[in-house]
């Protein structure tokens, strides 16, 4: 089956880039096969442990119906790098309601950074420090520039980050 041929993949991939001194970090992603928390359960239990990790991303999550904060507690073991950002609800439900595409939604501006949308990343903070995670926490916005100005997002995401996690 395809699914099994994609994991075992993965699991051979893992081996090269571990050996090579790398982790290898599977992004969840919408329009792919792996988007929700049941499909990324699913790759993570068909995949080795010591060879594939979970790029973790708080909006991909939320955008797919499923609960970030849920999904960094359970999955905290196999996450080998973060992607923070944010979704707003109000655009949310439109994209749902219209029937919006993955790239029309992001046009529309359904997410955002970090602390402007309706994300609990105190919640998600408190999990990464309860368990050491000390890896990257890459900060996304996914916006139209002409839209929202990238320095100024840059700043209130910063000033979030830093309020919440003492950085």
């Amino acid at each position: 089956e395809m699914f099994g041929q994609f994991t075992e993949g993965m699991n051979r991939l893992g081996k090269v880039t571990r050996d090579r001194g790398f982790k290898l970090c599977y992004h969840h992603h919408m329009g792919t096969g792996c988007q929700t928390m049941e499909e990324t359960d699913r790759f993570l239990a068909a995949t080795d442990h010591e060879l594939v990790w979970l790029l973790y991303d708080s909006g991909h999550f939320a955008f797919s119906g499923s609960d970030p904060v849920a999904m960094v507690d359970r999955s905290i073991a196999r996450i080998g790098h973060v992607h923070l950002k944010d979704i707003r609800p109000e655009i949310h439900r439109q994209v749902v309601r219209e029937k919006l595409s993955f790239l029309d939604a992001v046009r529309a501006g359904v997410f955002t950074v970090p602390g402007d949308g309706s994300i609990d990343f105190p919640s998600i903070f408190r999990v990464l420090e309860h368990a050491g995670y000390e890896g990257w926490m890459v900060v996304e916005a996914e916006q139209d520039p002409a839209k929202a100005d990238p320095l100024e997002y840059a700043q209130k995401a910063r000033r979030y980050i830093a309020k919440h996690i003492g950085l």
